[in-house]
């Protein structure tokens, strides 16, 4: 599912490398203190505020942030393993001071209320790993209908728009599912450092995905690259036969990279990853 679970040994290598320094992630990585993002050059105004929707399966609490004014490009966001916590709700609240209307969602509802993980992106993997595990193909479907469904209703989303969809480690096979669930809806898909995108099933989430219209970015850790080398290649030729436009990238990064309270946050190339993501959005939402 995800291989956040090699976290320490990864932090440990990269730290001897010089791409992670102690600082990025040492005592400022617990719940709700995260690293302080870069502004966002003319940033808009944004309302946020806490949301319950309705799914068919229950309750699910999200954060949701969008322009103070007008309508906009929907996104919705699914969380690492971690889960809906703080450091996400910064990530979305960057977007949307970017121009759009995001949704950052718990996908554990079913089973406890955000923050999942009481040390956020420095919490035991083993303690969140049986809420990972309860998901399955049909929920990820269920819920990205009925999340998609609900940022629809919302006066701040421009449904004229694509709506653009953004997953991290188990997030990205979600993101890719999402595609496939509302593919009349959804024109950009990103990953970052997705596990299990590929799989021998025939359900598998990259062949789901590629059967839809979106375009997608698909950001791969080092450590994962290594782990699963023919991963990428079979993430290009399937988005080629399908003809779909899709950057697909290898980052010298360990598993994890993004999330500014992750053990393992690289800053420099976590801010490539934000750029290309803007990039694609920009181009598939417009």
């Amino acid at each position: 599912m995800c291989d956040q679970d090699h976290f320490e040994e990864d932090r440990l290598e990269y730290e001897a490398r010089g791409l992670v320094t102690r600082k990025q992630f040492g005592a400022m990585l617990g719940a709700g203190v995260t690293l302080m993002l870069p502004q966002v050059a003319n940033a808009v105004t944004v309302t946020e505020s806490d949301v319950t929707i309705t799914t068919p399966d229950g309750a699910a609490d999200c954060y949701f942030v969008h322009p103070a004014s007008g309508s906009a490009a929907a996104v919705l966001i699914w969380p690492d393993i971690f889960g809906l916590r703080p450091a996400f709700k910064q990530m979305g609240k960057r977007l949307a001071e970017s121009g759009y209307s995001v949704l950052v969602v718990n996908p554990f509802y079913r089973m406890k209320k955000a923050p999942t993980s009481e040390g956020g992106g420095a919490t035991n993997i083993q303690d969140v790993m049986p809420l990972a595990r309860a998901l399955n193909e049909t929920t990820h479907m269920t819920d990205a209908k009925a999340f998609i469904g609900w940022l629809d209703e919302q006066k701040s989303v421009d449904k004229k728009k694509k709506v653009g969809t953004q997953g991290y480690c188990m997030g990205g096979p979600i993101a890719f599912r999402t595609s496939a669930a509302v593919p009349g809806r959804v024109g950009a898909v990103a990953s970052f450092h997705g596990g299990g995108l590929v799989t021998d099933a025939p359900n598998s989430p990259h062949l789901q995905a590629s059967k839809t219209k979106a375009q997608f970015l698909i950001a791969i850790a080092e450590n994962d690259d290594k782990r699963l080398p023919n991963d990428k290649t079979v993430l290009k030729e399937t988005f080629e036969k399908a003809g779909l436009p899709a950057e697909i990238e290898v980052y010298g990064a360990a598993h994890g990279w993004c999330p500014p309270d992750s053990k393992v946050y690289n800053q420099e190339l976590a801010e490539k990853a934000w750029s290309r993501l803007l990039a694609l959005y920009g181009k598939a939402l417009a």
